[in-house]
């Protein structure tokens, strides 16, 4: 386990120079425009991944519950907290939860690497479970890294109680709280990596391997989409912070509260329109054979 002390002062170190550009660059208005696109999501915050400035906003300081999205800020706790090639030991209380779940073993032993790669393609709220135990000792005392870490980035309306983002009562953040924790996510090495992998097997300590399908369908779909997690409770309905690049431009759509039938189509025109690909170009950058 990371000693608490070594972890703070680590996570403070990493974050505090982030942590005054991410205020200085999303304390302005949004660049709306006319041709802005239509989206029907609840709250939504579109920004350039390098500068910050954001590009367009709906109600992106509405409180909410944020759902799976919120492994982005726990993947970026342990990242941050460093020992990543050594073991976790999976404990039972870890495999008491639901629904999305990788079904590990108390008493197997897995890499902290090999768990976030778990955490952020496959969503599993064991994995999310194990991590945030085995980096401060209990789901409490993880749940007050997460909320100190999104005050170093600036964020000013969330509480975080678990680290799975299941529901529960005092949870929330916003769609601009979000954004910071996105805008560092992108901007950390290995949790880019890991959130742009379309598939990834898994190897169990049995032995057994199992092809993790990412949950983001942007990112299987198309190819100016580079990550990043997705999110969906029946209380938060269906949530997605997707990434873009494209001609040597940045951009991260935060999309909270959308239907089902909305959330891949107001990403996807978001990205484009932030990555300015016109929208009768953007079935052209489909992947083949994607689903």
């Amino acid at each position: 386990m990371t000693h608490p002390l070594r972890h703070q002062a680590s996570l403070s170190r990493s974050l505090a120079a982030f942590a005054v550009g991410a205020v200085l660059c999303f304390s302005g208005s949004s660049a709306l425009v006319a041709d802005a696109p239509k989206v029907v999501a609840d709250s939504v915050v579109l920004f350039d991944a390098n500068s910050g400035k954001v590009i367009f906003k709906k109600n992106a300081d509405v409180q909410r519950p944020v759902a799976s999205t919120q492994k982005l800020l726990t993947a970026l706790v342990v990242a941050e907290a460093g020992g990543l090639g050594e073991d976790v030991t999976i404990a039972a209380a870890d495999e008491n939860v639901e629904p999305t779940k990788l079904g590990l073993t108390p008493g197997q032993s897995y890499p902290r690497r090999q768990l976030l790669h778990a955490l952020l393609v496959k969503s599993a709220n064991d994995v999310a479970r194990a991590l945030a135990r085995d980096n401060a000792g209990s789901i409490d005392a993880f749940a007050q890294r997460m909320n100190a870490c999104m005050k170093r980035l600036g964020g000013e309306n969330s509480n975080f109680v678990n680290p799975n983002g299941l529901p529960v009562d005092g949870q929330y953040s916003t769609a601009r709280d979000m954004a910071r924790v996105a805008r560092a996510a992108y901007n950390n090495s290995l949790i880019r990596e890991i959130t742009c992998i379309r598939y990834y097997p898994f190897r169990f300590a049995n032995g057994k391997t199992e092809t993790l399908k990412n949950t983001n369908r942007v990112l299987r779909n198309y190819t100016f989409c580079n990550g990043m997690k997705t999110g969906y409770t029946e209380r938060a309905r269906h949530c997605l912070i997707s990434s873009g690049t494209y001609r040597g431009r940045d951009v991260i759509a935060v999309v909270l509260g959308a239907s089902k039938a909305h959330i891949w189509e107001d990403s996807v025109h978001l990205l484009a329109y932030g990555l300015g690909i016109p929208a009768n170009q953007v079935e052209s950058f489909r992947v083949h054979g994607a689903e």
